[in-house]
């Protein structure tokens, strides 16, 4: 079941393009640009082929969470993460897409080269940077800023797990079985079409009494919305990346009558958090998006996690 799809890439090239259109815009620059703008659709076709391959498989499964372009911020370190699968064990693969035009080339250091037709180019580990996506994300579990499920009277701990999703089309060429061997993170580097053996059969391993412990599928879509919630967009400065003065801000247009104040029964005051219809407890972001996305349920009212139990059960 998806629960958040990726970002529209769009207002980032419409951003790009105008650039482009700047007098003071040189043909170095402009080439610099161009490069960004097909990095950006190259980008978004490896992941919307990824996308396109988890949905296939998970998307209409009740007992599967699926997260798209998740980016978070947690004590200053930023994980942007192509894609999430989670199930009701609270497994969770974070996964990293990748589209390669030619192939890439991992030797047995773990050093990645990306191949483009005659030529080759060094790139960053693409394991390294999936392991420190992990680390920030188990820093929001660590931190209770998304609450772990209980189950029987025990706190469910996510396990989570790296896969670098390369497209169909590219060639992977990896070291030597014996070198490979050596490789940390190696086995985790597979094609997008591999995604659904490589999970299920990570699964399929799990103990008899790991399975005691399954959230149920409304616990599993909490959490999963609750993780969703945390994402912040990245803003980027365009000009600045190429180096390009501000273009200067437009004079605001005079308003020339005063809005009219609003009644007393409806103002809202902005320096209060909305709090449970029920008990009046404090709502987090997470849990308001998860009653707002699911009015039916809670008759478009907005109840802390305790009280949406109450709530809900009656309601059906």
């Amino acid at each position: 079941m998806q629960i958040k799809a990726a970002d529209d890439i769009q207002p980032k090239v419409h951003a790009l393009e105008a650039l482009l259109s700047r007098p003071d815009v040189d043909a170095r620059t402009r080439d610099g640009i161009e490069q960004e703008i097909q990095n950006v659709r190259r980008g978004a076709s490896g992941e919307g082929d990824a996308s396109y391959a988890i949905e296939f498989e998970y998307g209409k499964n009740q007992n599967r969470m699926t997260i798209h372009d998740l980016r978070i911020e947690v004590d200053g370190r930023v994980a942007q993460i192509d894609h999430l699968i989670i199930n009701r064990l609270l497994d969770i693969w974070v996964c990293e897409s990748k589209n390669f035009a030619g192939g890439v080339a991992i030797n047995e250091h773990g050093e990645w080269v990306a191949i483009y037709g005659r030529n080759r180019y060094g790139i960053p580990s693409p394991v390294e940077q999936n392991r420190r996506h992990i680390a920030v994300l188990a820093d929001v579990f660590a931190k209770g800023i998304v609450p772990l499920p209980r189950r029987l009277g025990i706190t469910i701990n996510p396990q989570l797990s790296s896969l670098i999703l390369v497209s169909n089309q590219a060639q992977i060429i990896r070291p030597k079985a014996r070198a490979a061997a050596q490789v940390d993170g190696l086995d985790s580097v597979i094609k997008v079409d591999q995604l659904r053996a490589k999970v299920e059969k990570a699964f399929d391993k799990r103990s008899i009494a790991a399975y005691a412990k399954a959230v149920s599928q409304e616990t599993l879509e909490t959490f999963a919305r609750q993780l969703a919630a945390l994402h912040v967009p990245a803003y980027f400065d365009w000009a600045a990346k190429f180096g390009l003065p501000p273009v200067a801000p437009k004079p605001p247009i005079p308003q020339l009558d005063p809005p009219r104040a609003s009644s007393p029964r409806n103002r809202r005051t902005s320096s209060k958090r909305p709090v449970c219809a029920e008990c009046g407890r404090v709502l987090s972001n997470a849990v308001i998006l998860f009653c707002q996305t699911n009015p039916g349920r809670f008759g478009g009212a907005t109840y802390c996690m305790d009280c949406q139990k109450q709530v809900g059960s009656v309601r059906r």
